[in-house]
């Protein structure tokens, strides 16, 4: 399994054809817990603070279908970027149960669209990064986030997100498989293959 940095991704990135509006959309997915925002997190800061909106930007309780999110995202952040407009986005906030101030999202060369489904086949992404781990390091991950009260959710959940990558075939159609057992700011662990793969 080769060693990667997020430099020479970035780098990648920027040599890609715009794919929604000027911006490259670069979909950062994978199961629950499996580091996905981490990983986009380290992506942005290398890409000088492309803008990331993350699935958890939205409101998708836990009973719901994984892919809640997308049509806001389409509606509030997509639309006007392919348009070449900045975007309006409120950012949902799971601790107050309410969506925060009004920001603007402005046209980027590289926009990271993180979360469960951010690649799945309606997505305008230009590259597709699927991230994943064991699944009781995943469990442990996300209930030391959430707490352990929500185990029975997190399960009910990890079931409908996989039968969504099951019908979707998101992993298959990826352009870059990352280990999501342990990354570095600098570093990461991947197999590279498809199209548009590094």
């Amino acid at each position: 399994m080769p060693t990667l940095t997020h430099p020479a991704l970035a780098a990648r990135l920027l040599t890609l054809p715009p794919s929604c509006g000027p911006a490259r959309l670069a979909a950062v997915d994978g199961p629950s817990g499996a580091g996905k925002s981490t990983f986009a997190g380290y992506l942005a800061a290398v890409l000088l603070g492309a803008p990331v909106i993350r699935s958890d930007d939205f409101r998708v309780p836990w009973d719901a279908d994984p892919l809640t999110w997308w049509r806001p995202l389409e509606e509030t952040v997509l639309a006007p970027l392919r348009e070449g407009r900045p975007a309006l986005l409120r950012r949902y906030d799971w601790h107050r149960d309410r969506y925060g101030p009004e920001e603007e999202v402005p046209p980027a060369p590289v926009l990271i669209v993180e979360g469960v489904g951010a690649a799945w086949a309606g997505s305008p992404a230009a590259f597709r990064i699927w991230i994943d781990a064991p699944r009781e390091l995943r469990r442990a991950r996300a209930l030391d986030r959430d707490g352990p009260g929500y185990a029975a959710a997190w399960d009910a959940w990890s079931a409908r997100e996989a039968d969504l990558f099951s019908a979707d075939g998101t992993k298959a159609r990826a352009d870059l498989l990352v280990d999501g057992t342990g990354f570095t700011p600098h570093r990461f662990r991947a197999y590279v293959r498809g199209p548009g793969g590094a």
